[in-house]
């Protein structure tokens, strides 16, 4: 039903904008004035269906299996009235699988009546959907065709729409961060009332523990954060080492030495690497990547952890070639084509003119890019998940086994999960950290770019 109720809304959009264009066609061949162009009277009629029958849809949508669990619950309230209140969610649970098809066992009569019941209301508030979807739309039609005339500004309103759209979705995005940040915000004040602010800043161990029985001894955990974030630097600064001086030179190359037919076949080539989804690079990290250093480094006689910072942050520079490549290459094409010319005119080679005057008048994106790369490989949690460590080590000798901060997120967060002691909020404050740390780097970077930035005429 919701595929129809769309497909229905599409088509009444399509078939107001058609009406109304054709309407202000007329009206313009017959007057031979017509205050905004006839596009804009079929825009206008198809953005009034849309807008506000769209926000129907999710409206309905998002709250008619809550009414509908409602109505049936109250229809089967003799049968639920003496259960608790997680017996009475497993029972909805049941009533729903039952309702779906999937039926385990041999369930009681009442949660088949209860099922039938369900299957009927859902049909029913489909059918519903549907002839309320169809009727607005047929009554907003016909009011849109109605304001159809010589002097009505279609253009204008339309822009007051799409303006009122962006506003909205600007709207969604800032509250989105703000909601991101309070919830952050709140779990790690509760981690915070039960880990002192000093033992998570300044331990130097982590070791997440809660106590499965009373009395348990060793089983209070240690949250220094320390050892996660040291973790989490020497992959990112073994990624960095390998991406910047990659991503820089093919850069450098492909925009002002390769031939045109080269730079055409090797720009999309480099740029597949930043499509290959993340868990690809992990299983190459610990597939091929970990198992070569470990053989290469038993032929030096040097000891190599199973798990290494190496191979995670090898692979994740590879990762991020494309991502500074990219940058890079978008700085060096900002430059002013007056000044490669001039270069060359007062007898500089191609090498010198990018050394010195092409490269210096890109630094402030290049080192904007590079700064945006930290940032995301500080917050890549597939490639390290799969090749990284799960122990944290007070170290930085990037053949032994460490961990970062996304593994902790995610291995603190595997499972059921029961929000009431330190070790599952020790995820939350975590996640702030992080968010603070990509935070500054970002604003780093940002304030570089506007510092450094050259305003070429």
């Amino acid at each position: 039903m919701t595929t129809l109720a769309f497909a229905t809304l599409l088509a009444a959009a399509i078939a107001g904008y058609a009406w109304n264009r054709r309407a202000a066609s007329v009206i313009r061949a017959r007057d031979g004035r017509l205050h905004s162009l006839s596009g804009y009277h079929g825009l206008y009629s198809a953005l009034t269906v849309l807008v506000p029958l769209v926000v129907v849809l999710l409206l309905w949508l998002l709250l008619q299996g809550q009414v509908i669990d409602w109505l049936v619950a109250r229809d089967a309230a003799q049968e639920l009235a003496p259960l608790g209140l997680g017996e009475r969610q497993l029972a909805m649970t049941e009533i729903r699988s039952i309702a779906g098809g999937r039926v385990f066992g041999t369930p009681k009569p009442w949660k088949l009546e209860a099922a039938e019941r369900l299957v009927s209301l859902r049909s029913l508030s489909g059918i519903a959907m549907l002839a309320v979807l169809a009727a607005s739309a047929l009554g907003l039609i016909i009011a849109a065709r109605r304001r159809v005339s010589a002097g009505f500004r279609a253009r204008q309103n339309v822009e007051r729409i799409v303006s009122g759209l962006m506003i909205f979705c600007s709207l969604v995005a800032i509250f989105t961060t703000v909601g991101i940040i309070a919830a952050l915000m709140f779990e790690t004040a509760r981690f915070l009332d039960k880990v002192p602010l000093s033992e998570f800043l300044f331990g130097t161990n982590w070791e997440p523990q809660i106590p499965i029985r009373e009395g348990q001894v060793a089983a209070e955990g240690a949250f220094g954060w320390l050892p996660v974030i040291l973790g989490t630097m020497v992959i990112s600064v073994v990624a960095m080492v390998i991406a910047v001086p990659v991503g820089l030179l093919s850069a450098i190359y492909l925009n002002e030495f390769a031939p045109r037919t080269l730079r055409a076949v090797a720009k999309p080539v480099l740029e597949i690497l930043a499509g290959v989804p993340t868990v690809v690079y992990g299983f190459f990290a610990i597939l091929v990547v970990a198992p070569a250093m470990r053989s290469f480094g038993a032929s030096l006689g040097i000891p190599v952890a199973p798990n290494t910072a190496l191979a995670a942050g090898s692979v994740m520079g590879i990762m991020l070639i494309p991502f500074i490549s990219s940058f890079a290459d978008d700085a060096l094409s900002a430059v002013p084509r007056s000044l490669r010319d001039g270069a060359l005119a007062l007898g500089a080679t191609r090498a010198e003119t990018m050394l010195n005057v092409l490269f210096p008048a890109a630094i402030p994106g290049i080192v904007g890019g590079v700064l945006l790369a930290v940032s995301r490989a500080i917050g890549e949690t597939m490639i390290v998940v799969m090749a990284a460590g799960l122990i944290a080590k007070m170290t930085i000798n990037p053949l032994d086994s460490v961990t970062t901060v996304t593994v902790q997120i995610v291995t603190l967060l595997i499972g059921d999960t029961s929000f009431d002691n330190p070790k599952t909020l020790a995820a939350f404050a975590l996640g702030m950290m992080l968010f603070l740390v990509t935070l500054v780097i970002n604003i780093f970077a940002l304030r570089i770019v506007r510092k450094y930035r050259e305003a070429y005429d």
